[in-house]
């Protein structure tokens, strides 16, 4: 049976390679724990009254996650997490910051002190220079290859946490497919485009009869992924009457379909991923503190790619070689790459590569040949490509033309854009970020696009 309810984070011996970061101690200093202190291990931790907080504080003051710290070879970077009270750093308030060592931290009614010792821990470091389709070999990215390769031995439920774009489901099938599990089905379900009334039926199925439409047994998620992974992105867009459905699923390691008198027990292993701060939305109550730990078992935090800036040209040749791309790209192509900054991350430096192919910026891949008529459809088909793969290229490409049409259509106003296509102006908005559409691509008001 599945490990994946584990209360406790899975720790493996750290190996002898390694990178040097600080060794950081927090020391409440005022406040109703005085005297409690709290040894940062692995590069992060959490402080709050919440239970799996690395320093929980009983300050009824304090939020439940109320901040956020991340240690690097060279500076403490403390984030404040969406608490009631705020986090404010020697009398001034922040929202992230780097501090110093000796700086005090106001959490609500406590204090506490972020002290560096003189010993230097270490994290591990992965000689590999890509981790299943994941491609770079900047420190940023060989950090997160060592932290994968414990993880999928592990079997434990892992969150998974980044901006639009920088990969959170190509994360998810590589920790399948370098588990025990590799044999076993890999299921993802998309949590922001499943309607509301739906999420039920998807997650743990229904039986005949259950419901108007119900014309047949169906599985769920939970069953078709028995024995795999079942990958629940945009996992913080799951409503908050789900939520407990979910957390007794995960507790019970059991689901019951919708009109079913019994329980059925699977073996699942949970990869949960998300680009909004779980920890702000707990404090928000808009997403429950039991499940929130239930699922960060493991918390994997992916780079944007403005701080692997060093791995651009890598991923840019790499596309263009997955893509058909025929010689080298040019020099001059790859320079002003580098210069981006890419809001949209590794996605939106995926489509850019893949539009200069097909409009002749850069040597195109065998399938187009410019001296002949117009390219049919089955010539833009991307045969190097195996048919789910294909398809999943196509749908997303299709989905980059069709958003920025639609919304240069309406001249950059997202509602009237959302109507147009027939969808919501939330789904909208969630598809263009998705996507890496800019807002002065296509004419719209960045906060309007961004969201309400």
């Amino acid at each position: 049976m599945s490990d994946f309810v584990d209360d406790q984070t899975t720790r493996v011996p750290a190996e002898a390679r390694g990178v040097r970061i600080l060794s950081v101690e927090l020391v409440v200093v005022d406040g109703p724990d005085k005297g409690a202190r709290a040894v940062v291990h692995g590069g992060s931790a959490k402080i709050g009254t919440a239970e799996g907080s690395d320093l929980r504080l009983t300050d009824r003051s304090a939020s439940r996650v109320h901040c956020e710290l991340r240690i690097k070879p060279s500076a403490i970077l403390v984030r404040d997490a969406g608490s009631t009270n705020g986090t404010t750093c020697d009398g001034v308030k922040i929202f992230e910051a780097e501090v110093p060592s000796g700086a005090v931290l106001r959490i609500g009614g406590s204090a506490v002190r972020v002290d560096v010792g003189d010993e230097p821990a270490f994290v591990d470091v992965s000689s590999r220079e890509s981790f299943g389709e994941l491609v770079g070999s900047s420190l940023e990215m060989r950090r997160l290859y060592a932290m994968l390769e414990r993880i999928a031995r592990a079997d434990t439920t892992v969150l998974v946490q980044g901006e639009t774009g920088t990969g959170k489901d190509v994360v998810a099938r590589a920790i399948h497919a370098e588990s025990a599990r590799a044999k076993g089905p890999f299921v993802p379900i998309d949590c922001g485009a499943v309607p509301e009334n739906l999420f039920e039926s998807e997650l743990f199925g229904h039986v005949r009869g259950s419901f108007s439409g119900a014309s047949a047994d169906r599985k769920g998620v939970f069953e078709e992924a028995d024995g795999g992974t079942l990958f629940l992105d945009e996992i913080g867009e799951l409503p908050l009457a789900m939520q407990a459905k979910l957390l007794r699923a995960i507790e019970t390691r059991s689901v019951r379909r919708i009109g079913a008198n019994t329980a059925k027990p699977v073996d699942v292993r949970i990869v949960a991923a998300t680009n909004r701060p779980l920890a702000r939305a707990v404090n928000e109550g808009v997403f429950r503190e039991d499940l929130y730990y239930r699922l960060a078992v493991v918390e994997v935090a992916l780079p944007p790619l403005r701080s692997r800036a060093e791995d651009i040209p890598v991923l840019a040749r790499h596309f263009h070689r997955v893509l058909g791309g025929e010689g080298e790209l040019p020099e001059s192509f790859v320079a002003r790459l580098a210069q981006r900054s890419f809001p949209g991350n590794v996605r939106e430096l995926r489509n850019v590569v893949e539009r200069a192919m097909l409009l002749g910026t850069i040597a195109p891949g065998p399938r187009a040949t410019p001296a002949a008529a117009p390219p049919g459809l089955e010539d833009l088909a991307p045969l190097h490509l195996p048919l789910k793969e294909a398809r999943d290229q196509w749908t997303e490409s299709f989905e980059q033309v069709y958003v920025r049409a639609v919304l240069k259509r309406a001249r950059g106003n997202v509602t009237h854009a959302a109507e147009l296509a027939g969808v919501s102006r939330r789904f909208l908005q969630r598809l263009a970020a998705r996507l890496g559409v800019r807002a002065s691509d296509v004419g719209a008001d960045p906060a309007d696009l961004e969201g309400d």
